[in-house]
């Protein structure tokens, strides 16, 4: 039989999407989608919806920010950078973590630029994670972490944490998880969802667990410049931690930048190098226009990130307050934007609340358990938009438990 005849055949015996299934990797067939997109594209087809679903500012990127990414395009710098990123970036990305932190990285050989902080991460873990490695992931949190693990050939293990410590992760909760084939450990504070942050002395008994079980850390801190009541600490400043440790960062919370895709990563030179040689073949280097717009940012930025952290803390209050006051006990998030009320006294599961929310009152948030099981029962409301259709959210909000 001829190939062409076989092929038909075959068209006739399996539907063409069925076929095409076959051809996907094991891996990514167990992996689920984000719950977080179901929402966004049951939203897109409503009219007249508040969305506290979205984790991004919704402030415009400050104008001195797109104007330097503006005259960079203007004069024609649009070739490739090094792998590592603009020099110039890198050397400003090292004088802040020596003046905030008091951690020194060569630019020239401990940050890399990347194209977001998911991509830092996923090299991250592409870089040290071997076949059955295990990745202590505290929970709840940031939905890629587990998904990255995986796709890395390596196991995530989720550690709950409760509201009852504001959702910190211990050092006793970690040591309890480690097994033989404990690799690494992901901390991500200030927390998203919950806008939980650790204290200086919680990160110390950490790092204690992490030189004894010889673990290297993997610290999300993109939210770090997003605090409220207390100063942010970087992992890698705490003793003994610099070498054992890669801090991701960006530009997308603190200065507004989302879409302009740029993050970075510092850490030891061996591990860096590592993750740059896999960002080389996958990415080769962030946008150059977007690594114009950071220069910009970190050399004039503080001033407009300030008055945006301002903002938010205002939000973050009447927020807090506000679910409160309606009987949905909320913990007082102290960093990043988000809130994190419980809904278990309405009996509703987070997935049943969310859902119905979004159908009855028209305002989309995301049910807690898409961040990891001990989610269940939560609901993460953004407060990255403006305060008055916050309070028309909050009324409407009331108004769908007054309708239980």
């Amino acid at each position: 039989m001829s190939y062409s005849r076989k092929s038909a055949q075959n068209a006739l015996l399996y539907p063409r999407e069925v076929m095409s299934e076959k051809f996907v990797a094991e891996t990514v067939r167990q992996i689920p989608p984000s719950g977080i997109r179901k929402f966004f594209d049951l939203v897109l087809e409503m009219d007249g919806v508040i969305s506290l679903g979205v984790g991004e500012p919704d402030f415009v990127t400050p104008w001195h920010i797109r104007e330097a990414c503006i005259y960079s395009l203007e004069k024609g710098v649009t070739s490739y950078t090094s792998n590592y990123g603009l020099l110039e970036l890198r050397e400003l990305i090292s004088n802040c973590y020596k003046k905030d932190h008091r951690v020194n990285y060569d630019p020239k050989s401990d940050v890399l630029v990347t194209t977001g902080v998911s991509e830092a991460a996923d090299l991250a873990f592409r870089a040290m994670i071997d076949p059955g490695d295990e990745v202590i992931v505290p929970e709840p949190c940031y939905v890629s972490y587990k998904p990255s693990v995986s796709l890395a050939g390596g196991k995530p293990i989720p550690v709950p944490t409760y509201q009852e410590n504001e959702f910190r992760v211990t050092a006793e909760q970690i040591r309890k998880s480690i097994t033989k084939k404990t690799k690494a450990l992901v901390l991500s504070y200030p927390n998203n969802p919950t806008g939980a942050v650790m204290r200086r002395k919680d990160l110390e008994e950490i790092a204690d667990v992490v030189t004894e079980n010889d673990l290297v850390v993997i610290s999300d801190e993109v939210y770090g410049k997003l605090t409220y009541d207390g100063a942010h600490t970087c992992f890698s400043s705490i003793s003994g931690m610099r070498e054992r440790s890669i801090i991701l960062n960006g530009f997308s919370k603190s200065h507004a930048m989302t879409g302009l895709r740029l993050g970075y990563a510092v850490g030891s030179e061996p591990l860096i190098a590592a993750m740059t040689k896999i960002h080389q073949y996958a990415m080769l280097c962030a946008p150059v226009t977007a690594q114009m717009g950071g220069i910009e940012a970190l050399k004039n930025g503080d001033g407009e990130m300030q008055k945006m952290v301002r903002e938010y803390d205002r939000r973050r209050r009447l927020v807090v307050s506000g679910l409160n006051k309606m009987g949905l006990d909320c913990f007082e998030p102290m960093g990043a934007f988000y809130a994190f009320p419980s809904i278990k006294s309405t009996g509703l599961t987070s997935e049943e609340f969310a859902e119905r929310l979004l159908k009855e009152q028209k305002v989309a948030v995301v049910p807690g358990n898409v961040f990891g099981e001990c989610g269940e029962g939560y609901l993460r409301c953004s407060y990255a938009t403006s305060r008055e259709q916050l309070i028309e959210a909050l009324s409407r909000i009331e108004a769908f438990l007054d309708s239980l």
